[in-house]
Parts: C-alpha cells; sequence; structure tokens
C-alpha cells in the first residue's frame, strides 16, 4: 500500500481528506502546523525568507518518515515552498488541479472565502497560475464573516449553516461560477449545489496520477 504524507496549517483539514480519500489503497499520516501561519501572521520580526526555510524543513521531515508521496493542502505553504526545490517525493499542491479546473471554467468567477487571511496567498497563486497558462480570469472576491471563527472553536454546525446560507443566496442571485476555496467550506457547499467548486473534487484523479 502506498503512502501519503500530508502537511495541513490546521488540524479540520485532515477529516476532509480522508474522507475524499477513502475509496483508495493508500495510508495517510497527517503532519499538522499551525503555528507558521500564526506567526507569520502576528510576529513581524519573522521573514518570509524564516518561512520558506521552515516550510522546506517540515517537507524533508515528511520525506524522511516513510511515505510514497507529499499532499500539501495550504496554499499558504505552498506558496512559500521555494519553487527550485527538488524533493525526493513527488509533492502534490493541492491547489494546483483546483487552480486548473478553475482556468477551464468559461465564464466569470466568484470566489468564496470565510479566512480573510488566505484571500490574498490564494488569488496570488492563482493568477500566477492562469498566467503560465495565458489565461486572463474575471474573479470576484467574496468573504463570509463570522463563520472562520467558529471552525477554530470547533463549531463545524453552526460554521456550516452560515456558509450554506450565504452559499445558496450567491447561487440564486449570481451569474458567476461559484467557487469557494478551502476545505472548511465543502459540506455546506454541499448541501446547496453540486454545481459548487470545491478544492476535493479536483484531488482523487491528481492523486491516483501520482501514486
Amino acid at each position: 500500500m502506498k503512502v501519503l504524507g500530508c502537511l495541513h496549517a490546521h488540524y479540520s483539514n485532515i477529516r476532509y481528506i480522508e474522507e475524499a480519500l477513502s475509496g483508495m489503497n493508500v495510508e495517510l499520516q497527517h503532519f499538522v502546523d499551525p503555528g507558521l501561519i500564526n506567526r507569520i501572521n502576528h510576529d513581524h520580526t519573522f521573514s518570509i525568507a524564516e518561512a520558506k526555510r521552515k516550510v522546506i524543513e517540515q517537507v524533508q521531515w515528511i520525506e524522511n518518515s516513510g511515505v510514497d508521496a507529499i499532499l500539501i493542502t495550504c496554499t499558504n505553504y505552498i506558496a512559500l515552498l521555494d519553487e527550485n526545490y527538488q524533493s525526493m517525493k513527488p509533492i502534490i499542491k493541492l491547489d494546483e488541479p483546483f487552480f486548473q479546473e478553475i482556468c477551464d471554467l468559461s465564464k466569470p468567477l466568484k470566489i468564496v472565502f470565510t479566512n480573510p487571511a488566505t484571500v490574498e496567498g490564494t488569488i496570488n497563486r492563482l493568477n500566477q497560475f492562469a498566467n503560465k497558462d495565458s489565461k486572463s480570469l474575471d474573479i470576484e472576491v467574496h468573504i463570509i464573516e463570522g463563520a472562520f471563527k467558529l471552525v477554530m472553536e470547533g463549531q463545524l454546525e453552526g460554521h456550516n449553516r452560515i456558509v450554506a446560507k450565504e452559499l445558496e443566496m450567491l447561487v440564486k442571485d449570481s451569474t458567476q461560477a461559484i467557487v469557494v476555496a478551502q476545505l472548511s467550506m465543502v459540506d455546506a457547499s454541499k448541501q446547496i449545489n453540486s454545481d459548487i467548486l470545491n478544492p476535493l473534487q479536483t484531488l482523487v484523479p491528481a492523486i491516483q496520477k501520482t501514486l
């Protein structure tokens, strides 16, 4: 059985990955470090260069833990990983197959977040990805206020109610393609409309291709 090492910025992401990959013959090993993003956001003396070194340390630790490949689920971690880094193991970046699917859509996009801290990194990564493919995206960002703190407090039902209510309104009123950018929003999006694009929809094919 192949072993996939999963690097997360928060423990709440573990469940989504395990459920998405439950039909695959793969063993998952989870590595979680919420401290790096917290330090970036709160310690202004902590440099980007130091953050980049920390991500490489994390990846190297996982490489030497008996895994066959590495999945990074946090876009901010992905953005910090030096593109020139030569890993001993294949690295699957959760956002790249997701971004490819977004780039293949032929209509304006409304990308929905609950965590404002992830917006800049995600949109920058998406635009960079699109530019490499010579594509220009029509993007509107929508932030659902007050929901993400409930995830941090473990109140997932309350979070999902808020997100589902907002998504239902957006689907009804928008002519844009609705995209949820965070794993924590997947359950709520499935309650509303199967046409809402989420990061897990493109994950399994990417892992099957790599493993």
